[in-house]
């Protein structure tokens, strides 16, 4: 019986860069939406089940109850508490029920959230944060469709999957991640979490920094592009020198003024500048810096699914299948 996993985020996209910025509100209802039309991709390509991790306040639910196809739905045994510690835990059990493939909701943070749980399930990443560098924005009965070929094993992973890049922080024998964007910041305290002022950020380690993004990542976008791909990173340390015009949160385009940067290797480890403050990941404070801390891009993030790449690989396997 062929299956697949599903993660929605409730929290994502509804943080304090709604009150700072221009950010948009995703409400759980168009949330449900994008849920439902994902299942139905899964199903019409042959998925049978979901393993789903409850959200917690009924958007999975509202999903089902509009749910056309025949798809079993069913909740993973996990005891809620809140927090990002949820969704580490679901994709922790996916990994270990050994579902081919998973499918979230959420931005950034949320699929960082999921590549701290597991590192072997492919992911299909579906847009509904702030910044939305990692998922994809795409319709979500295209991406059921994509996770589906991949659930039946109707397209060959080599051909429709890659293993992303993540950014890894070093403190205290502690390994910690981001699959875009490190940033020191100087702030001692977590207190709201994300990050929407660019003058209390000290340095930046990116895995990514495409002129197109929006969040921090893009100030490194706007002086040396590095694409997902590319088997490099970004370094930079802001302060008194060059000034960019960066989109660092929807709506809000900002001077930056970056003091140095220069790309790094793969593997190629930087000592962090000290300072009595967090280093946030993909957006949001998480790690307080005590002491030397050092960090690197690595290609050992996720397998992330290229939904169209699935989606293009599928047609011409049938076509081939025809003309045999």
């Amino acid at each position: 019986m062929a299956a697949a996993g599903l993660i929605v985020n409730p929290a994502a996209g509804r943080d304090i860069r709604r009150l700072v910025a221009d950010a948009p509100l995703m409400s759980h209802r168009e949330k449900a939406s994008l849920c439902l039309r994902a299942l139905e991709g899964l199903a019409a390509m042959g998925v049978e089940r979901v393993h789903a991790l409850d959200d917690g306040v009924g958007i999975l639910g509202a999903a089902c109850a509009k749910l056309r196809a025949e798809l079993a739905v069913e909740l993973l045994p996990i005891e809620l508490e809140g927090s990002t510690d949820d969704t580490v835990a679901a994709a922790r059990l996916l990994e270990q029920m050994r579902v081919p493939v998973i499918v979230t909701l959420g931005g950034d943070g949320t699929n960082r959230a999921v590549a701290c749980g597991c590192s072997q399930t492919p992911l299909v990443a579906l847009s509904t944060g702030t910044n939305n560098v990692f998922p994809s924005l795409v319709d979500g009965t295209i991406a059921g469709m994509a996770a589906g070929l991949v659930a039946t094993g109707r397209v060959d992973l080599d051909r429709a999957a890659t293993r992303a890049k993540r950014v890894e922080v070093v403190t205290a024998g502690r390994i910690d991640l981001a699959l875009i964007d490190a940033a020191v910041v100087r702030d001692r305290f977590v207190g709201s979490r994300a990050v929407w002022d660019v003058q209390r950020v000290r340095a930046l380690v990116l895995a990514r920094a495409e002129p197109w993004a929006v969040g921090l990542s893009s100030i490194g976008g706007r002086l040396h592009p590095v694409g997902a791909h590319e088997p490099a990173g970004l370094y930079l340390e802001l302060g008194e020198g060059e000034t960019v015009l960066a989109p660092i949160a929807p709506g809000r385009v900002v001077e930056v003024s970056v003091a140095q940067w220069r790309v790094l290797e793969l593997d190629e480890d930087i000592e962090l500048p000290a300072c009595d403050g967090v280093v946030a990941l993909d957006g949001e404070r998480e790690v307080p810096l005590d002491g030397v801390a050092s960090a690197r891009v690595a290609r050992r993030g996720p397998l992330v699914v290229d939904i169209r790449a699935a989606l293009a690989a599928a047609s011409l396997k049938e076509v081939r299948a025809l003309d045999a």
